[in-house]
């Protein structure tokens, strides 16, 4: 299972489609994820302190769960293969860049399951030929 950071965010963040995201990760045999999944989930927990939603203690906290989980997880690196099929679903897709590498580092890896939260992006993935997971 492959899942782009709205999705993975969701591990850490209590929110709709957590649950839903906790039962894929305890039954998927593989799991990958983009590099930029992390600066992302932590980009959005540092708003979260920002915004006093969670504390700096909290935030160490899930910080250190989603490093731990990314130790047992497939990264998928930009690689000029990934950045060119990300170019391509951009020019396919009105897409968000980030969004368009996590499709890309999907395909790259060859991917069962692709797992998101945006809509947008499902809809660029089952174009790319992707079986897709909304959270």
């Amino acid at each position: 299972m492959f899942f782009d950071s709205s999705a993975f965010a969701k591990r850490y963040i209590e929110e709709a489609g957590s649950e839903i995201v906790e039962k894929c990760c305890l039954q998927a045999t593989d799991l990958a994820l983009c590099i930029i999944c992390v600066p992302e989930i932590l980009s959005a927990l540092n708003r979260r302190v920002r915004e006093r939603a969670i504390s700096k203690a909290d935030y160490g906290r899930l910080k250190h769960h989603l490093l731990d989980d990314v130790r047992d997880a497939t990264i998928i690196n930009l690689m000029p293969e990934v950045v060119a099929q990300a170019v391509k679903t951009l020019e396919q897709s009105p897409l968000r860049a980030a969004d368009a590498m996590h499709i890309a580092a999907a395909e790259a890896w060859g991917a069962d399951m692709f797992i998101s939260a945006d809509q947008r992006q499902l809809s660029a993935a089952r174009a790319a030929g992707l079986q897709t997971k909304s959270v």
